[in-house]
């Protein structure tokens, strides 16, 4: 599912590039590295075709405000209205059209409150006056008009009368004759194969150009089906044509500054990258990707990691903040911690033994089955490693994790995070040094069932000087297995604690684990208090 191109050629599902990067003209003026669950950061452009450095690129559309259409007056409220094919299924997991809109509602709320979205059906003959009288007044006032699975053509009919003076709307999987409008400007497009050839409209071609990006970004973002990315979406329209969105007004370029500094402070290891092939094909393939898109940086990054990569980005990021960035980690959504396990209140020995799960009975603390970041947790083949260190309250966490890189090699990755607990038990903060850039998170314990057969993870993080915060969760198991049935309402309740619905988490490939490089530091303990009875599960 793509947007379409109204009232021309619609974009296919699965017509996008097949590893669903965002397209960015080559004169964008950033690029973003991810790592593994530490966020991505932005560097300055390189060449696709030599490793040299450009000044004075242009800022990409997805990342630039619209100064006309931009109101600077934050605390007014931005209004959402979706509208929704009636009965009409969605790509995740079934769920209805309407139930997913209806959780985007609270996910924008954790963004910024000032994010008013109301979700309604096109099943307009059905329903009371009253309905149709809401929806109207809704669209009196929207800034956003959202269509989603709309083709009944009564339905087409009315909202196109009762849309005109929406500034901005953008439709999917609906009829052709609904038009996309941008910055108040209905856009048509042409196309050969899956890219943008041609901008027609009554915009001039500077603004039909960085209408094209936006779509070209929203378009490739909602083809992913999942909700992070429809969130992301509005986000983009917000930021480009209502007010900016701090979070990715934050990932802008400093221009000038940002490559003096790089030149004064890291001349060397500048140099080391541009002469390794590997640290040059990685900074080679950010250049393609949007600077927000978390997944096509990882895999970058994942592809073609090497000690000149991380020497460059420790000194252009982390030690100098050559991009000046400083991203803060999420507060919501709020997500309580177990309050109990066995039936006694949670210690923080105990929260601690939860984490080191089977390790000691298996080779392992737990297997992941099913994650909720996109960008993070859905790489085959996850284990986690949890134990004591040999000093007095150290407390390690080591993630073992298979990435196919771009070059369609199966690779083996692993980083190690210390651990600190926080003041309240079942909650702690990690902190690791991935590939030169420090990324802090906040985890919880939300649920670990007594007899260690599943357990709920959640957390919150940030990569300060990469300007990146995000929210997770993983779901675990001993081997990498559903729970069953009979837990099923205490998975639905310990996700709702993290205002998660069980149709957006990603299952995890376990079927192809060979040979996982595991084991922990000679000297470290495991269990304090608290032990797996259960030994059914070590023959897994």
């Amino acid at each position: 599912m793509s947007l379409e191109a109204p009232a021309l050629t619609k974009f296919k599902p699965g017509s996008l590039p097949s590893n669903r990067r965002f397209t960015i003209s080559a004169a964008g003026s950033l690029s973003l590295i991810h790592f593994r669950r530490t966020a991505s950061f932005p560097l300055p452009l390189f060449s696709k075709q030599k490793a040299v450095f450009r000044s004075g690129s242009k800022v990409p559309a997805v990342l630039e405000k619209n100064e006309c259409a931009v109101t600077e007056q934050t605390d007014t409220p931005v209004r959402i209205v979706a509208v929704v094919g009636d009965g009409s299924v969605s790509p995740l997991k079934c769920a209805t059209w309407q139930e997913v809109m209806l959780h985007t509602v609270k996910r924008l709320k954790w963004v910024d409150e000032g994010y008013e979205m109301v979700v309604f059906t096109d099943n307009l003959s059905h329903s009371s006056d009253q309905t149709v009288v809401n929806l109207q007044k809704e669209l009196n006032h929207a800034d956003i008009l959202l269509i989603v699975a709309v083709t009944d053509q009564e339905s087409v009919e009315w909202i196109q009368e009762n849309s005109r003076n929406v500034p901005n709307i953008i439709s999917f999987d609906s009829s052709l004759n609904l038009l996309n409008k941008l910055g108040g400007t209905y856009v048509h497009s042409e196309t050969k194969g899956t890219i943008f050839d041609k901008i027609v409209g009554v915009a001039q071609p500077k603004k039909a150009n960085e209408s094209v990006e936006v779509i070209q970004t929203v378009s490739e973002a909602w083809d992913r089906h999942n909700s992070d990315d429809i969130r992301f979406c509005l986000l983009v329209i917000i930021n480009a044509y209502i007010r900016p969105v701090p979070t990715l007004q934050n990932l802008r370029s400093k221009g000038f500054s940002t490559l003096n500094c790089m030149v004064q402070n890291c001349g060397p290891q500048i140099l080391n990258c541009l002469l390794d092939p590997n640290c040059r094909k990685a900074l080679q393939c950010l250049n393609q990707c949007s600077p927000v898109d978390q997944v096509c940086n990882y895999r970058c990054i994942a592809s073609y990691e090497s000690p000149n990569l991380e020497a460059f980005s420790l000194c252009v990021l982390q030690k100098n903040n050559c991009l000046e960035l400083d991203a803060k980690i999420p507060e919501k959504p709020y997500v309580p911690p177990m309050a109990k396990f066995r039936g006694k209140d949670l210690s923080h020995k105990t929260a601690e033994d939860l984490f080191v799960g089977w390790l000691g009975s298996l080779d392992w603390s737990w297997r992941v089955v099913a994650g909720q970041n996109p960008a993070y947790d859905q790489f085959p083949c996850q284990y986690q490693l949890f134990y004591r260190g040999k000093a007095k309250g150290s407390f390690w966490y080591e993630p073992v994790f298979q990435v196919r890189t771009l070059e369609g090699r199966l690779v083996w990755r692993r980083r190690k995070y210390r651990v600190k607990r926080d003041k309240i038990p079942g909650t702690f903060y990690f902190t690791v040094l991935d590939n030169g850039v420090v990324s802090k998170e906040f985890w919880t314990i939300v649920y670990v069932s007594d007899d260690f057969s599943w357990g709920l993870f959640h957390y919150h993080g940030a990569a300060r000087v990469a300007g990146q915060s995000y929210t997770g969760a993983v779901l675990v198991s001993p081997n990498g297995a559903y729970p069953n049935e009979t837990e099923r309402i205490r998975l639905v309740t310990a996700l709702d604690k993290c205002g998660i619905k069980e149709w957006e988490l990603f299952t995890v490939d376990n079927c192809s684990c060979q040979d996982p490089p595991l084991g922990i530091p000679e000297g470290s303990s495991l269990h304090s208090t608290t032990d797996v009875k259960d030994q059914n599960w070590s023959c897994v």
